[in-house]
């Protein structure tokens, strides 16, 4: 569980970062060079989440509630925008649904 949930982490930050980067280069001007290293991160976003052992459906359904918390926090750290009370409701309802869709016992 603990090797599932940090590929989640390190694919969001990945796709977060990927994008966070392009959006430096394409809407505040900054070096082209952050597009690139952009698209290589969102290059390893696509290659990471294969690295779950579970189906595809299932590791991206879990994936979006762990990008949506991953958002959040990101928001918060590098954007320096506080979530609220609702910010961190939905991401514990998101959070909880990660952890039904990843690791609920299966017959």
């Amino acid at each position: 569980m603990i090797q599932s949930l940090l590929f989640f982490v390190v694919a969001g930050l990945c796709e977060i970062g990927g994008g966070y980067l392009f959006w430096l280069w394409l809407r505040e001007g900054k070096s082209p060079w952050l597009a690139v290293l952009g698209v290589i991160l969102l290059a390893a976003y696509g290659v990471v989440p294969t690295l779950q052992t579970v189906s595809f459906g299932r590791a991206y359904a879990a994936y979006g509630g762990v990008f949506v918390v991953l958002s959040i926090l990101w928001g918060w750290l590098v954007d320096r925008v506080p979530p609220d009370k609702f910010d961190w409701l939905g991401g514990w309802i998101a959070l909880l649904g990660v952890l039904v869709i990843m690791y609920t016992p299966r017959p």
